[in-house]
């Protein structure tokens, strides 16, 4: 799918091109936003980029000189966005080509910050002068997506924090599933943060005649700085929640562990008696006595109240 949009007294509107006139009204548009494009599409992109459209296989290469580059098509820019399905962050890269005269996105998922950009596009939200500042303004946005996104997991840290150290009736292990998220979340954060990190480098160095938009890079890249040092703020709590959870449970354990190895030191001296007297010996004494059965009872239970009462003064129990 190809949308299509165009910057109109430095507001970004979106373009309603039927796909018969695509080919036409192509060179209309300052920004070109292809989704799980066809072959049709993208040979209508080939022959705008006159270079293949870059491959699924290729946007996903995680080496510098892979990831931003200069070419005969324009600047490459491939940049991690963060996207959320069955509960859990999964990462999608995008490849950006900036030309002259427009900015080509290329993407294989539906994303919450495009979807966001066209919303804010519709209301008239989006200021950009030309494609180098829409892409800027993209980048700008998903930084700004990540903060809300680190404030929505520090406040389910928070949650978890009160299950782990003051709910008694808590499920640990629940807790230890929602901290495991909670960490792959903030880590898959802070890649996109550190990938976003190298892509405005490296539009710091090629787009050197734009002032006030290396100014504006250097805000986001100070602005990253800042959500960089909050992703190591949670990953230190979510590690001490889940020592503190850990330990809890092996306090738990310790306390069944120690009330059977108590029972079995109990149970162990009337076991002897019961097994001393269970013998079958022609000359046992007190197999004679009138008060053998009851006496022998009694010994079993002060067997057993000696240890409990010993363990009981030691303070063990």
């Amino acid at each position: 799918m190809l949308r299509f949009f165009k910057i109109v007294n430095g507001l970004i509107k979106e373009l309603d091109i039927p796909p018969e006139s695509v080919r036409e009204r192509l060179h209309e548009a300052d920004w070109i936003d292809a989704y799980e494009p066809d072959e049709d599409e993208r040979q209508i992109l080939q022959g705008l980029l006159k270079t293949d459209v870059p491959e699924l296989d290729d946007v996903e290469e995680i080496e510098a000189s892979a990831r931003c580059f200069v070419d005969q098509a324009g600047i490459h820019v491939h940049s991690l966005f963060l996207t959320q399905a069955d509960g859990r962050h999964t990462t999608v890269s995008v490849a950006c080509i900036l030309q002259r005269n427009c900015l080509i996105t290329v993407r294989e998922g539906e994303l919450a910050d495009f979807r966001l950009l066209r919303m804010r596009a519709r209301r008239g939200q989006v200021e950009a002068l030309d494609p180098s500042g829409l892409l800027v303004t993209l980048l700008e946005q998903k930084v700004e997506n990540h903060a809300d996104g680190l404030e929505d997991l520090h406040r389910q840290l928070e949650e978890v924090s009160y299950l782990v150290l003051e709910d008694e009736d808590s499920e640990l292990d629940e807790a230890i599933n929602r901290l495991a998220r909670l960490e792959d979340s903030n880590g898959k954060t802070r890649l996109c943060l550190m990938d976003t990190q190298r892509n405005i480098s490296f539009l710091l160095r090629h787009l050197s005649k734009e002032g006030e938009l290396r100014e504006t890079l250097r805000e986001i890249n100070r602005d990253i700085e800042t959500l960089m040092s909050h992703t190591t703020f949670l990953f230190d709590k979510i590690n001490f929640l889940m020592d503190s959870t850990q330990g809890f449970i092996n306090i738990e354990q310790n306390q069944i562990i120690k009330i059977f190895s108590i029972a079995a030191v109990v149970f162990l001296p009337p076991t002897l008696v019961a097994s001393i007297y269970g013998m079958n010996f022609v000359h046992m004494p007190e197999l004679q006595w009138q008060f053998a059965y009851p006496g022998a009872i009694g010994l079993m239970v002060l067997a057993g109240i000696a240890p409990y009462w010993y363990f009981k003064r030691k303070g063990w129990l």
